[in-house]
């Protein structure tokens, strides 16, 4: 079955009063391991917040201490203010959309994207009414007699985010909701999640491993690491100013070459560089450059180009430098380097990340 999805047509929704969430000192753990380990993080009423890391970082645990389905051992949970912790899921007013579509195989879709508003005793007339409204949200209006084997993937998607939207929650969350598509119908209904989440006004969490998707669709994200938030910020604070180096490393792509820390600068190949964050002890380092804050020159870092990658906008590079040091240089697709070639490189006056080696 194909996966081309009916683009959703602009129609006049009826905004939602997002609520303010925070979690405030959350901690979790699963017998010795501490899985959330007293996180912090304030939701605006209507913004989109990603949480975004590797896989067993503590996201997903974090959106299910938020929407009720695990329990905490510490901290509180606040929803306008009122702390939920000891509240039943179903009367945190969220709703929730997962990686694994769950709709029920013997209900059209009309009957699932309903079947909460049963579930709340709306009468029949109305629940018809909302649930067509939220499939026309989604493009899906014309589906609602067909069963979820005759959808495709991002259909049923679709049809998820309906059922999830169908109560007028003041909160969405969603977990890894796009990882099971392919990249077109991704980008596709990544794109269209965050159109109905602005025109609703719905206070929204969004969990994800790809920072593409994060840093494309969000007013902020939280970056997270082994149950802890390193950083929390605008896409563009969390690439061009990354707090830590493991979110330099994580967020966009940087090289990591050998230099020398001294009173908040460090020196790379010859290049003083100004350090990002907190300063650390003078001494060899690791430092994180962005593969767009080098570039070919006439003269300058002798390199050897060992590969190159036509991206389509872009042009990506893969260079050795005489100490063996391998860096990706990002640049323009009218510069055709040779496997072989020898270059000349330098680097941009651009603030870096630094650990000691």
């Amino acid at each position: 079955m194909t996966n081309t999805i009916p683009v959703a047509t602009a129609i006049d929704l009826e905004p939602v009063s997002g609520a303010r969430v925070e979690l405030a000192n959350v901690v979790k753990h699963y017998g010795p391991h501490r899985a959330l380990n007293s996180i912090n993080l304030a939701i605006e009423p209507g913004e989109f917040i990603a949480l975004l890391g590797p896989s067993g970082c503590g996201k997903t645990t974090a959106l299910r201490a938020l929407s009720g389905l695990e329990g905490i051992d510490g901290g509180e949970i606040l929803i306008d203010g009122e702390d939920v912790a000891s509240v039943p899921t179903n009367r945190r007013d969220m709703g929730m959309v997962f990686q694994s579509y769950s709709l029920f195989p013997h209900m059209t879709v009309l009957e699932n994207v309903q079947f909460g508003l049963r579930m709340r005793r709306v009468p029949a007339a109305e629940r018809k009414g909302r649930a067509v409204e939220a499939l026309d949200m989604v493009g899906l209006a014309q589906f609602g007699s067909r069963y979820a084997h005759q959808l495709s993937g991002g259909q049923q998607q679709r049809v998820a985010l309906a059922r999830a939207l169908v109560t007028r929650p003041h909160v969405l969350l969603l977990d890894e909701p796009l990882s099971a598509l392919d990249a077109k119908v991704r980008v596709q209904l990544r794109d269209e999640i965050r159109r109905i989440q602005t025109e609703l006004g719905i206070t929204t969490v969004f969990v994800t491993h790809d920072q593409e998707e994060a840093l494309a669709v969000a007013d902020r994200v939280a970056v997270m690491r082994e149950g802890v938030i390193e950083q929390v910020g605008t896409p563009e604070e969390l690439y061009a100013a990354p707090a830590t180096p493991f979110v330099a490393d994580f967020v966009g792509l940087s090289n990591r070459v050998a230099g020398i820390a001294t009173d908040g600068t460090v020196s790379v190949q010859g290049v003083e560089l100004d350090m990002l964050g907190a300063p650390i002890q003078n001494g060899e380092v690791t430092a994180f450059i962005r593969p767009e804050n080098i570039r070919f020159a006439d003269d300058g870092i002798p390199a050897t180009v060992v590969s190159s990658s036509f991206l389509g906008s872009l042009r990506r590079t893969r260079v050795r430098l005489g100490d063996d040091t391998l860096l990706s240089v990002q640049h323009a697709v009218d510069v055709h380097p040779q496997i072989g070639d020898t270059v000349h490189l330098q680097l941009r006056p651009a603030p870096v990340s630094a650990v000691p080696r």
